[in-house]
């Protein structure tokens, strides 16, 4: 029996596109048990928002993570919706809806082929990110930008999707239909790639609904949870939505890392099917409630009350709540990204894994550390949580200890 050892992984490392620590207790080359350390990747945006108004607040939203940043958009904006009393017209929900699966297309081709690159499949990596070049050409087509697509307002929706608009999304739908099928067979046919996934970071269907697992990482252990099935919002309710669960495939449920690809394969396909259902059921209508931003802007000051709105980001639920308090700003605001909940599954997922399939395995639940980073400093063991002018008081003692400044000069 070879003796533990430790092996640390990040927070800078080559298989990990965001800052995390994972510090792994080793025999051999067997993951025996993980603990891991967010907090490296923190910003204070909630803290930054509640110093604006909710529109300005919106934008900052939006930049949470730029691969869900549609998502981080609706959730806030419909949060402030409900919290001001504010109905948002259909037209706008259609077109909302149309964004979101857009943005869904994006984080799951996207994440395929980074799944690729740390199996060591970089021809798959390469093709992955030329086929999401069609739906980010597609995004820019639609409102302007590759990224950030600055198309929400609180109300509504600031671009339409005209009829003349619908063509070009119908051939990119044409394209994801083909790309799917490639996808699918590349995945679920080649033997390196099931060789890596079949069988490697298996989480249980107990386990994944004792840890609370959300998203594919849920759907891919056989819990039958999508927020766009089980509380219809937007557009939703009038498409119909079911789970994508991987027995739909493979007749059968591993929880492993095939299981959880095979779910996004899946959803690149229903994707695609919403969005050109939202084209032919488009209904007509107004693209706000209000047109003008300072009618807006006003009742948001005036208005007071709470409201919390979940969303399917690719990733999972996500969750935003909002309190608005008769003020210029926004009172509270809180957001609670997926990858919160499912990295609590990562080190059940570790178990008995090799050293080679720790990558795979982080990758495979798509962990966004920029939406997850929320952080509470204890002082010792006393017990009190440190105010932001407790931790700017410790950077200025730490600054003065290597000369860097002088008291009245920060």
């Amino acid at each position: 029996m070879h003796d533990a050892y430790k092996m640390f992984l990040g927070p800078v490392h080559p298989a990990l596109e965001e800052p995390i620590f994972f510090d792994f207790k080793i025999v051999g080359e067997k993951v025996i048990a993980t603990n891991l350390k967010p907090g490296n990747a923190h910003r204070g945006i909630e803290a930054l928002g509640m110093k604006r108004n909710p529109i300005q607040v919106l934008y900052l939203s939006e930049r949470i993570c730029g691969i869900c940043s549609v998502s981080h958009a609706s959730t806030f904006s419909r949060a402030v919706e409900a919290a001001a009393g504010i109905e948002v017209p259909e037209r706008a929900d259609y077109i909302r809806t149309i964004f979101c699966e857009l943005e869904r297309l994006h984080s799951h081709i996207l994440w395929a082929g980074l799944l690729a690159h740390e199996i060591g499949f970089h021809s798959v990596l390469h093709y992955g990110m030329k086929v999401r070049e069609d739906v980010m050409d597609l995004l820019e087509y639609l409102s302007g930008n590759r990224v950030n697509y600055g198309v929400y307002v609180i109300g509504g929706v600031r671009r339409d999707i005209p009829k003349e608009k619908h063509e070009k999304i119908r051939q990119s739908i044409k394209y994801y239909n083909a790309a799917f099928e490639k996808f699918k067979d590349v995945f679920l046919n080649d033997k390196t790639i099931r060789m890596r996934t079949e069988g490697v970071g298996v989480l249980t269907k107990n386990d994944a609904l004792k840890l609370c697992a959300v998203g594919p990482t849920a759907r891919g252990s056989g819990l039958n949870k999508d927020t766009r099935q089980d509380w219809s919002y937007l557009a939703y309710g009038d498409i119909g939505v079911k789970a994508q669960l991987p027995s739909q495939v493979t007749g059968k449920i591993n929880g492993d890392v095939l299981d959880r690809t095979i779910v996004r394969l899946l959803e690149i396909k229903q994707s695609a099917e919403i969005i050109e259902r939202c084209i032919d059921q488009m209904p007509k209508g107004s693209l706000v409630s209000e047109p003008k931003a300072a009618v807006i802007l006003s009742r948001l000051k005036n208005a007071e009350g709470e409201g919390i709105a979940r969303t399917e980001a690719p990733r999972g639920e996500l969750h935003h709540y909002v309190r608005l308090a008769k003020k210029e700003v926004v009172d509270t605001w809180k957001a609670k990204a997926p990858t919160y909940n499912n990295l609590m599954a990562v080190p059940v997922m570790m178990k008995d894994a090799q050293i080679a399939d720790i990558p795979v395995i982080i990758c495979s639940i798509d962990p966004c550390i920029a939406c997850l980073d929320r952080v509470s400093i204890i002082e010792g063991n006393s017990g009190k949580s440190m105010n932001k002018y407790d931790l700017h008081e410790l950077c200025l003692r730490k600054s003065e200890m290597f000369g860097k400044i002088e008291r009245g000069h920060q």
